[in-house]
């Protein structure tokens, strides 16, 4: 018996059936999540009987235990949702709503922009949150089993606690300064000033008994009586340490009695004989990715090398990206040229600006409103200049009726705000830096309005049987990556897994894409080969933690989760292969 082998074997024998893994195939239902406790979750609801929708908020709220700083009850997000009985998709906005004290000039200081790294940690970045409301309208609708049974296994975790992995410390570590400036954020994550050491064991009582108040008293408990009374004091008088001054919000109590989740008709595009469906305004990505797949649809990338059909993916992105800085924002509060936008012949007219050997640097917005029916053009926005921070989560689970739920949902920044409602246990949000702090833009702020998102939660089709679903963190990268993915799995062929896992190239109409230092790719045979076009590159730690779920022709799914990124993620099906 050879070395090796027995290397193996003895791996496989220590290794526990249920330890984390990035890549699962199998039967029923599937879940793919960043956080292994969070995909068990999942899996528990769906093992006890429950739907898709059932065991993906159990995820969520699971994930705001294990993943605080990207996600949580104290943020927005945006749902997809494949009912398979109905063969419809519905999508459910949970996007955070400024607070009715809001006016555009709001982060304007004696006439001049705030600088935004000066709005986040404060009471003026903090939008009305709009998950709790998203879960109930979730499984009110769709769901089967009701809040307080799909919160018990997040319960269960911040009862009991976990160790501190890596990526948690990395990121708490990033954040000492922001949470030190607010003392429940900084008793509860910090001790003297500093992250928590890795390895640690945290406990967050205090979130569990939000979730079981939440669970007793449904969504009132939240957005009415005590916690909401909680927190608008926390907005308006933040929990400073000593010494500290901040902004301080005007939020009332009837901002949060009055947050509504939107139902909205999903973004519906086609690519290369594909149905592809993902989130309307005030998302950006539903349009932007539909856009840049109609403009990629005009060449034949199948007959193109690898080099020059990523050379064409950045350059098409670069066009998206324009018209979507330009145009896209809240559709209840702007005239979103949409239908222009999603024009196959705007896409075509758009294609005609892309040299097939060479980038030429930034891309003009286009004048999507020539093809509407209705050509009046609103006043021409300023280029969009504003901050959208990388942090997020996404998660994806399906069932074993055929029922798929893809969630991508959020606090904003690494952190959000900074500031835990004192004895609650959440982080709120700062989603409010992500209008334009200026304008004439469609995404300047205005009371009610919810900001401009990114999050691209994505269902594809093909002859009507669900085919794929992707998802990421990122803020505006979550477009590229999403994107990235498709063409990578579509155009060039590669399984779902391998697809999510390659290098990201993240151009955003920016004079340099975006890439990551984690896969090494500056410096690789791939990035010298782009290089000989005229891309130039620009290094990040990692560019977002996506998980998807590829449903194969046997019937089996193959859910998918990071290798690498955000420390790996975890992949659960009911029955493996």
């Amino acid at each position: 018996m050879n070395k090796p082998f027995i290397a193996t074997l003895i791996v496989l024998l220590i290794t526990p059936a249920w330890a984390k893994q990035p890549v699962a195939t199998g039967y029923g239902g599937a879940v793919a999540t960043i956080s292994e406790p969070a995909s068990q979750a999942a899996m528990r609801i769906l093992n006890a009987g429950g739907n898709a929708v059932d065991a993906a908020v159990a995820a969520a709220a699971t994930l705001g235990v294990t993943d605080p700083f990207s996600c949580g009850i104290g943020g927005g997000g945006f749902m997809l949702i494949y009912s398979a009985k109905d063969k419809k998709i519905i999508s459910i906005d949970s996007r955070e709503t400024a607070p009715a004290y809001f006016s555009p000039q709001i982060y304007k200081k004696e006439g001049k922009e705030m600088e935004w790294d000066d709005v986040v940690p404060t009471g003026i970045s903090v939008g009305v949150p709009g998950t709790v409301r998203g879960w109930h309208e979730a499984l009110a609708r769709y769901g089967t089993m009701d809040m307080a049974r799909v919160l018990q296994p997040a319960i269960q975790v911040a009862d009991t606690g976990f160790k501190i992995s890596p990526n948690f410390y990395r990121i708490n570590q990033i954040n000492e300064a922001k949470f030190a400036r607010f003392s429940s954020t900084s008793a509860l994550y910090l001790k003297d000033g500093k992250a928590l050491p890795i390895g640690t064991s945290f406990r967050n009582p205090d979130l569990a008994a939000t979730y079981r108040a939440i669970s007793k008293g449904g969504v009132k408990a939240f957005y009415e009586g005590q916690l909401a009374k909680q927190i608008v004091d926390t907005v308006n008088a933040p929990p400073v340490a000593a010494g500290v001054a901040v902004l301080t919000g005007k939020m009332t109590l009837a901002d949060l009695k009055d947050y509504e989740a939107r139902l909205r008709q999903p973004i519906h595009s086609t690519y290369r004989g594909l149905d592809l469906y993902g989130m309307a305004m005030p998302s950006s990505g539903g349009i932007a990715i539909a856009e840049a797949l109609n403009i990629l649809e005009g060449f034949d990338l199948k007959t193109m090398p690898r080099d020059q059909v990523e050379h064409l993916y950045m350059e098409a992105a670069k066009l998206a990206f324009a018209d979507r800085n330009a145009y896209v924002a809240d559709g209840e509060y702007t005239d979103v040229p949409k239908t222009g936008l999603l024009s196959k012949a705007y896409a075509a007219e758009r294609a005609k600006l892309i040299d097939l050997k060479q980038s030429h640097g930034k891309a003009n917005a286009g004048d999507p409103f020539l093809f509407q029916d209705d050509q009046s053009r609103p006043l021409r926005p300023k280029v969009s200049l504003s901050t959208e921070p990388a942090h997020t989560t996404h998660l994806t689970v399906s069932d074993k009726e055929g029922n798929i739920v893809a969630y991508t949902f959020t606090i904003e920044d690494w952190g959000g705000s900074g500031i835990v409602v004192p004895g609650k246990g959440f982080l709120l949000n700062n989603e409010m830096t992500d209008f334009e702090f200026s304008g004439p833009h469609p995404n300047i702020p205005e009371a009610g309005k919810r900001p401009r998102s990114s999050m691209s939660p994505t269902l594809a089709f093909k002859n009507g049987k669900p085919l794929f679903s992707i998802g990421s963190p990122g803020g505006s990268t979550i477009i590229t990556t999403v994107l990235q993915t498709i063409v990578n799995h579509i155009d060039l062929g590669m399984p779902l897994a391998d697809a999510l896992a390659a290098p990201r190239l993240s151009q955003r109409n920016g004079d340099k894409t975006q890439v990551e230092t984690l896969l090494k790719f500056v410096g690789s045979p791939q990035a010298k080969a782009l290089e000989q076009y005229g891309h130039q590159w620009n290094e990040t730690d990692e560019i977002g933690a996506a998980n998807g779920l590829q449903f194969n022709s046997d019937g089996s799914t193959t859910a998918v989760s990071e290798p690498l990124r955000h420390g790996g993620g975890s992949a659960i099906v009911q029955k493996p292969q």
